[in-house]
């Protein structure tokens, strides 16, 4: 499997290893981890054997896996295992075919980490519009729990962690501790604190230029959406087209004119108002 920027690395298709029993135990449980919650496979629904053969699977070094996740307009967003022997991490990106070898980075997860990388609002939006004519992870727990690490959100809603364990329960997850896991899934990052995130202003650094809408900056200082756009030298079309992606396109805008840069071409992909907060 290639992308850009991976030619030379042993990225395949991982979406098979979410079959996997031990999956969503292997992968999810370090983000549970913390002072209140020591989490178990069990808590899960698997046993430890289970959990540690899909670890291994997840952190082939012969066989780094990257999940797409196929949203509105044509981006993907991609969690590929950089599985280096010495300094294995996990990358979050959204790519587009127009991008070329341009990329957004959203989130590093290792000893190096960079984040957060998403709202809550973005991640639910994500989750809930798949590209069905594209390949990759079409179903909204799945996608949702895929995404759910790079998550850092101070304002999240009263029923994120009731959304969290819906979709725990689709992926396998007792009904019993369900609840319980997604109360530690949201508790505390172990990497990073819950982040601010706001749409920007125009810089008085820039001259009056009209800035690029529509994309939340947050303000954690480890973020590499920080004071920064998403997807660095894409055009403001692009801009614009990811912004309806993610479902923060500004709402008094979409009723009142047509995006900057907009064709007829673009009404389909045009939404109603940003999603709303579940």
């Amino acid at each position: 499997m290639l992308i850009e920027g991976f030619e030379d690395a042993p990225v395949v298709v991982g979406e098979g290893l979410l079959e996997l029993p031990g999956f969503w135990a292997a992968y999810l449980m370090w983000l549970s981890q913390t002072e209140e919650y020591d989490p178990v496979p069990q808590w899960f629904g698997v046993d430890g054997a289970d959990a540690d053969a899909a670890y291994e699977a997840i952190i082939d070094e012969d066989r780094w896996p990257a999940f797409r996740i196929p949203f509105a307009g044509g981006h993907t967003a991609l969690v590929i295992g950089q599985n280096f022997p010495d300094d294995p991490s996990t990358e979050y990106v959204v790519v587009h075919p127009e991008w070329g070898r341009r990329q957004g980075h959203l989130a590093t997860v290792s000893g190096h980490q960079a984040g957060p990388g998403l709202s809550w609002r973005e991640l639910h939006h994500i989750a809930h519009t798949p590209d069905l004519n594209s390949p990759g992870v079409h179903e909204a727990y799945a996608r949702l729990l895929l995404l759910l690490p790079v998550l850092g959100d101070q304002d999240l809603p009263e029923d994120a962690a009731a959304v969290v364990g819906d979709a725990l329960a689709e992926a396998g997850v007792p009904a019993a501790s369900a609840p319980h896991l997604a109360d530690a899934l949201l508790a505390d990052h172990p990497l990073w604190e819950p982040a601010e995130w706001t749409l920007p202003g125009a810089s008085p650094l820039s001259g009056g230029q009209e800035p690029f809408l529509g994309i939340l900056h947050c303000d954690g200082h480890l973020s590499p959406r920080c004071g920064t756009r998403l997807a660095q030298g894409i055009t403001r079309e692009q801009n614009d087209r990811l912004a309806r992606a993610l479902g923060t396109w500004p709402s008094d805008t979409v009723q009142s004119a047509e995006p900057p840069g907009s064709t007829a071409s673009d009404h389909s992909h045009q939404p109603a108002s940003p999603t709303r907060r579940a």
